[in-house]
C-alpha cells in the first residue's frame, strides 16, 4: 500500500485517498475502516460521495496514482488521546491544478455529524495544503444559493462570491493565494 498522506487539524485527521483506499471502498466497504483505522457509519457515503465520484476517482488514481492528494480525502475525528474515532466527511480536489494554478475544493459531511464545524475545519486545511504548493495560485468552488450550509462553509473559510458557476444553477466562489488566511 500506499504511503499514508495526513494533514492534522485540531481535531481532524484528513487522509489522502489512494488507489487502495477507493479499490477497497468500491469493492469491500467494509475493509475501509480497517484502512482507515476508523468506525465508518452506516450513513457512508455522504451526498455527491457517491459510486460515480469514486470510480472517477479510481480511473485517474488508476492512471497516475502519484496524483494521491489531489482527488479524495477522508475526514476523520480524533479522540482526546489522538486515536482516530469515526469517518464523518468526505473532501478534497476535483484534480491537479490547472496549468492557470486553479484547483477546486469539494465536500460532504455524513448527515448525523452536520452542523459541528468539521467541513469548515477541513476545507480551511485543504485550502491551507492547496496554497502551499507553489502551482497553486487560487482554490475554488461551486455551490448552489439552495445549499445555504455549503455557502457558509466556503465563507467562513475566506472564498468570496465572484458570479455565476460552471454549471447551470451554481455560484462560483474563489479563495485567491493573495486573500488566504
Amino acid at each position: 500500500m500506499a504511503p499514508e498522506i495526513t494533514i492534522r487539524t485540531d481535531r481532524l485527521d484528513l487522509v489522502a485517498s489512494t488507489l487502495e483506499h477507493v479499490d477497497t471502498e468500491l469493492s469491500n466497504p467494509s475493509g475501509l475502516a480497517g484502512m482507515l483505522g476508523a468506525h465508518v457509519p452506516g450513513s457512508w457515503p455522504p451526498g455527491e460521495y457517491d459510486r460515480d465520484a469514486l470510480n472517477f476517482f479510481l480511473s485517474k488514481l488508476s492512471a497516475s496514482p502519484d496524483s494521491a492528494g489531489w482527488y479524495g480525502w477522508y475526514v476523520i475525528t480524533r479522540g482526546p488521546g489522538g486515536a482516530r474515532e469515526s469517518l464523518v466527511a468526505g473532501a478534497g480536489y476535483l484534480g491537479p491544478p490547472s496549468p492557470d494554478g486553479e484547483v477546486e475544493v469539494g465536500f460532504s459531511v455524513v448527515p448525523e455529524q452536520r452542523g459541528k464545524g468539521y467541513a469548515t475545519e477541513a476545507v480551511r486545511a485543504l485550502v491551507e495544503h492547496a496554497l502551499n504548493q507553489s502551482v497553486v495560485d487560487r482554490v475554488i468552488a461551486h455551490t448552489t444559493d439552495a445549499n445555504i450550509a455549503s455557502t457558509a462553509v466556503l465563507l467562513r473559510s475566506g472564498f468570496t462570491r465572484v458570479g455565476a458557476g460552471s454549471e447551470s444553477g451554481s455560484v462560483r466562489y474563489e479563495l485567491p493565494r493573495s486573500a488566504a488566511p
